[in-house]
């Protein structure tokens, strides 16, 4: 039985919808030119709906059309995009001595909060770490970490009931210790690395209040709403990650169909989000977090992927929490 949640809809640009028809067409042809790493719906410099064409260098964006079936053309360099978990650590960092700032790459007294390090802990598994996007529930009221595939799946390839820790073997030097499990992997949704379309790149991890809160540290934005929102297009939003801890943004485009790097290949991405914050709005290890409205708190998205010039891709929440079945457990 899926879990019961609302979704809000917001205004978009007008014209929008014309530029995600025009998207929709064209977007295999443009996947198949070198360089161009992903489409996008949003608007140009003019603030007209556009369709957005994302590649990975300036020099593949030249002789690229400037208007598709009359809506404009925007061509942005964002860069390669790949995965952002932080992973094979050949070393790790440690927090200043002395230092008091709060740190999510830390261990945290239970129950731990949402917005921090966690990671699989099962022995013999690549030594990474990513980010507790949120606690979510399901009808019966079972409680869940949720973060995605490739923190607590690692790309399909960790057997379910494996340990999930806090903080990340990542962030322990990849010393892995029983006094840091703080759940164990339920259920993940599979990548395709095939060529098939993907919608979302999430799991979750079986748990309970004692051990897992619903609220960022105390230099976040606090509790998510359990109301979610869709992603409209000049969004205010924001998040806590493991790396990047607090961070502002804006979406720049909806409908979006990237190709994504991975340790076990790429895998096309289709109906994501696109988020560009005034500095980076996230960074390798922030994979897994929350993206809510600012200053709202109502959960967008959850953030998986970035590229080299800074710009953010996240999962629809609203498919995430379909696709197991549960809620957001906030306010």
């Amino acid at each position: 039985m899926l879990g019961s949640f609302l979704f809000v809809a917001q205004a978009q640009p007008n014209g929008l919808e014309r530029a995600k028809a025009a998207q929709n067409a064209v977007t295999d042809v443009l996947l198949g030119i070198r360089g161009v790493v992903g489409t996008a719906a949003g608007v140009d410099a003019q603030g007209e709906a556009a369709v957005l064409i994302l590649v990975a260098d300036e020099g593949a964006g030249r002789g690229l059309p400037r208007q598709l079936n009359g809506v404009p053309v925007s061509v942005i360099v964002t860069g390669e995009i790949f995965a952002l978990r932080e992973a094979d650590a050949a070393s790790f960092a440690k927090p200043a001595a002395g230092a008091t700032k709060i740190d999510p790459k830390k261990r945290f007294a239970r129950p731990v909060p949402i917005g921090v390090s966690t990671g699989n802990g099962n022995v013999g598994s690549p030594c990474s770490a990513g980010t507790i996007g949120a606690r979510v529930k399901d009808a019966a009221g079972n409680v869940y970490a949720l973060s995605n595939n490739h923190v607590y799946a690692l790309e399909n390839s960790a057997p379910i009931q494996s340990p999930i820790h806090q903080p990340g073997p990542y962030d322990t030097g990849c010393i892995v210790s029983d006094n840091n499990v703080i759940a164990s992997l339920t259920a993940y949704v599979t990548i395709d690395f095939s060529g098939g379309d993907n919608t979302v790149d999430a799991a979750i991890a079986g748990s309970n209040i004692t051990l897992v809160g619903n609220a960022t540290p105390s230099n976040g934005y606090g509790t998510p709403k359990s109301t979610v929102v869709a992603a409209a297009v000049g969004q205010a939003v924001q998040k806590y990650g493991r790396t990047t801890s607090l961070t502002k943004g804006q979406v720049v485009g909806i409908n979006a169909t990237i190709n994504v790097g991975y340790s076990s290949g790429t895998a096309r991405f289709v109906d994501q989000i696109v988020i560009l914050g005034t500095k980076p709005f996230s960074k390798a290890g922030d994979s897994g977090s929350l993206i809510v409205t600012n200053p709202e708190r109502q959960p967008v998205g959850l953030l998986f992927a970035g590229s080299s010039n800074g710009y953010t891709f996240a999962n629809r929440i609203d498919s995430v929490l379909t696709a197991f079945g549960v809620s957001v457990d906030g306010e």
